[in-house]
């Protein structure tokens, strides 16, 4: 037998290491030589453990809080509608909590199950996520065009209430307007018969008397007629001439009869008193006159203040625009006066300090009614006696002072007089006719005087129209003169 065959001796190198993990034996790995480092690596592993089991008790504590406050919600009763709960102080604790829990609410009932996208392939995915991209951005415009359609309709309400604020301060204003119109109706009941009753009661009721007898008027009954004539305030030259006037007819037979005789003189008074004249249309008919300058003049206590205010009413009641100068500077509350009309006609009033010149205070009111585009100008001037010479002279200088403000000014002169002065009204108006050439003649206080017969007097001697005649305290009573009107008021 041969010997066995010897093995070829196999070198056997050291394995290199191989990695491990910590506390987890490899199985043919050398045991690690250090103790201490095995200890450490089992405390890490048990640190971390606890560390995610107390995570995950937190988060199931608040899914389980979360449900909980979620059933409650959904088991609270409804309020019912109308119901008001009682008021409470809310803490800032209290009301981070409801709004949180209002937050949560809303966010679960918007909550809508997500959808399992999972089967979808790449395009009909990134369609899906277009299509809700989409749907967002209506949303959005929905939104917005419902906030700006709130915003107009808001605005429109408020609109329609400033609307319905005009319309009901226009009806409140519509309202005054009427009741001030009925009440200046009711104080305009006086007629014209009833302001010249004092004078029915005077003269005319003695030629009424007198033509109601039963005989035939002849030249021995006429000195009855003239002492009836003479005592009515019309004038000496006024009751002649309507003697005489009686004698002509008599000579022819036909007027023997009382009912044809007063017919015949009531026709000549009509003649005297009916003065051709165009009507005073404060420069309607001329624009050129424009503003109109209106001069007043007039003794102490005729009623000028009194009678401008009430025209001034009357024009602006018309739709003109009145300019008021309170040129009597000199009477004590004359200016005052004046303001209280202008303040309740509309009118506007310029004055001046208390005994300035007066025909500066004029000037500047043309000025200003030009500036103002005013229609009339009034121009208001102190009362002064018609014997007294320098007075009369700075009437004049007013009279100039106005055409140098506005040529042609002033357009009409109109005399104020009082009809209770009788025949001394005449006497006055003659003398400021010399002085500054009145153009018409306003008699004021017929109410309260027999002496109305002056009216017939004054046109007799001066031929001027009388424009307007007083006879009340109203402004309706200041009256647009009717010759045909007055006779006829006269022997009603």
């Amino acid at each position: 037998m041969s010997a066995p065959e010897e093995m070829p001796t196999e070198t056997i190198e050291p394995s290199q290491p191989q990695a491990t993990t910590p506390g987890i034996e490899v199985p043919g790995s050398p045991a690690p030589s250090d103790a201490s480092q095995s200890a450490l690596t089992a405390a890490d592993a048990a640190t971390i453990a606890v560390g995610l089991g107390v995570v995950a008790l937190f988060a199931f504590a608040l899914a389980r809080k979360r449900r909980q406050k979620a059933r409650e919600i959904e088991a609270a009763p409804d309020r019912p509608e109308g119901q008001v709960l009682p008021e409470k102080e809310i803490l800032p604790n209290e009301l981070e909590s409801a709004e949180r829990s209002s937050l949560t609410r809303i966010e679960e009932k918007s909550e809508t199950p997500e959808e399992d996208l999972s089967h979808l392939s790449k395009e009909e995915l990134e369609a899906h996520r277009k299509e809700a991209y989409r749907a967002k951005k209506q949303r959005d415009q929905d939104e917005k065009e419902a906030r700006r359609q709130a915003a107009i309709e808001r605005q429109r309400e408020e609109e329609a209430a400033q609307a319905a604020a005009r319309e009901a301060a226009e009806a409140e204003r519509a309202r005054l307007e009427a009741e001030e119109k009925r009440k200046v109706a009711a104080e305009a009941g006086k007629t014209l018969a009833e302001g010249l009753s004092k004078t029915r009661g005077g003269f005319v009721a003695g030629l009424n008397a007198f033509w109601r007898r039963d005989k035939v008027i002849d030249e021995s009954v006429l000195s009855e007629l003239e002492e009836i004539l003479l005592t009515a305030d019309i004038g000496v030259k006024t009751a002649m001439r309507l003697l005489e006037f009686a004698r002509d007819n008599l000579k022819s037979k036909d007027l023997s009869d009382p009912s044809k005789l007063k017919a015949a003189i009531m026709g000549e008074m009509l003649r005297i008193v009916s003065i051709d004249a165009p009507p005073l249309d404060f420069g309607a008919s001329d624009p050129h006159k424009k503003p109109f300058v209106l001069m007043v003049a007039g003794v102490n206590g005729a009623g000028k203040t009194t009678t401008i205010g009430k025209l001034a009413a009357k024009l602006t009641a018309e739709g003109k625009k009145v300019v008021l100068a309170a040129g009597d500077t000199f009477r004590a509350a004359a200016a005052e006066q004046l303001e209280v009309w202008g303040t309740r006609s509309g009118a506007l009033v310029v004055r001046g300090k208390e005994g300035s010149d007066p025909g500066a205070v004029v000037f500047d009111a043309i000025k200003r009614a030009v500036q103002e585009s005013a229609d009339v100008v009034i121009a208001d001037t102190a009362g002064r006696l018609h014997t007294k010479a320098p007075l009369m002279e700075e009437l004049v200088r007013v009279r100039r002072v106005m055409d140098k403000a506005l040529p042609g000014a002033p357009h009409q002169t109109l005399l104020v007089l009082d009809a209770t002065n009788g025949q001394n009204a005449i006497a006055q108006a003659n003398e400021f006719n010399a002085a500054i050439q009145i153009d018409g003649l306003v008699l004021t206080k017929l109410d309260g005087t027999a002496k109305g017969g002056v009216v017939i007097g004054i046109c007799d001697e001066l031929k001027r129209p009388i424009r307007y005649i007083g006879i009340g305290e109203s402004v309706s009573d200041l009256r647009s003169f009717d010759g045909a009107a007055f006779v006829n008021a006269l022997f009603e």
